[in-house]
Formats: structure tokens, C-alpha cells, sequence
């Protein structure tokens, strides 16, 4: 593992963050997603955490709320996305200590859960599971397997929230690929 460290981010990494999300992901649209959660409602500046190694931004992870509809009612709950780590520095503990960093925060935050659209066998080690085994449904790209709808369980987890994940306008390109 790299000697790195994790903060949460800083105007000043803002560049820095696109770039590392663009590489990361191949593609400048998830790093517009960034920008777009950023300036956005649903944004909650503490769970924007960037690793740092040798003075350089190197990874990127974001919590920010999406929507999850139950009939009439509707909740707030966070969701994770994205997780991005230089390609450079992939396979070296960097994503797998963002995703424990900003989960913990989230969970101090008092949240019941964390939604997100992701690996199966990437973030079931951090406890992430399938999220229909807790009436949590998320529609997913047609390339995702079902079990990429995932939740962690929280410490407030309150087993009566449940419905359908919306994400809000910011994911809208994301969702267009």
C-alpha cells in the first residue's frame, strides 16, 4: 500500500479531480458528473473526499443524495458515485480506503444507507449487498448485472425505507451512455 492521505476536497482540487475522474473512467462524462453534483442541491461538501500522494490528487470519491420513492413518500439517501483512483495508482488500497473514509462520515452523518451502482465483488467487501433484498430497487444500464444495485447497511438502518432509486438531473448524461 502507497503512503497516501484522505481529506476531504478542496476548491483548489477541483481540476485536479477531473482530470483523475476522466482518466479513470476513460471518458470526460463522469467527470462533468462530478462537477454538475457539485453545484447541485444533493451536493454535501463533506463527503467529497480526495487521497493524496505526494501532493497530488490521486483518487476521488463522492457521496452525494439521490431520491428513493415509495408511493407518495419520498426520502433523501445518499448514493455513492463516482469512485475514481489515477490509473497509475489502481490495485494500491486507494479506492477500497475512500469508499471505508466516506461511508464512516456518512454513517457519523446519522444516515440509514448508502446506495450505488458498482461491482458486485468490489464492494462487497466494504458491505455492500444486493439492494432488492431490502426493497430497494435501482434501474441500471443494460451492460449491469442486477446484483450491481448494492446498499450498505448503516448503523440508523431503518428496514421501512425502501422504493425506487431516482437520481437526480446531474446524472442524466451518465445515464445516456
Amino acid at each position: 500500500m502507497t503512503d497516501f492521505s484522505i481529506r476531504a476536497e478542496l476548491p483548489a482540487d477541483h481540476r485536479a479531480i477531473r482530470e483523475v475522474v476522466a482518466a479513470a473512467f476513460g471518458s470526460p462524462v463522469e467527470a462533468r458528473l462530478v462537477d454538475d453534483i457539485r453545484s447541485s442541491e444533493n451536493f454535501v461538501a463533506g463527503w467529497s473526499l480526495v487521497a493524496v500522494l505526494d501532493g497530488r490528487v490521486v483518487g476521488h470519491v463522492m457521496v452525494s443524495y439521490v431520491a428513493l420513492v415509495d408511493g407518495d413518500q419520498r426520502h433523501r439517501v445518499p448514493s455513492l458515485s463516482p469512485l475514481a483512483v489515477s490509473p497509475d495508482q489502481q490495485r494500491r488500497g486507494i479506492g477500497g480506503a475512500l469508499v471505508r473514509a466516506v461511508t464512516e462520515r456518512v454513517d457519523a452523518a446519522g444516515e440509514p444507507l448508502v446506495v450505488l451502482e458498482g461491482s458486485p465483488t468490489y464492494y462487497a467487501r466494504f458491505g455492500f449487498e444486493p439492494s432488492t433484498r431490502h426493497g430497494i430497487d435501482i434501474t441500471l444500464p443494460g451492460w449491469a448485472p442486477p446484483e450491481a444495485a448494492q446498499v450498505l447497511r448503516l448503523r440508523a438502518y431503518d428496514s421501512a425505507i425502501r422504493g425506487h432509486v431516482v437520481y437526480p438531473p446531474a446524472f442524466d448524461a451518465v445515464e445516456d451512455r
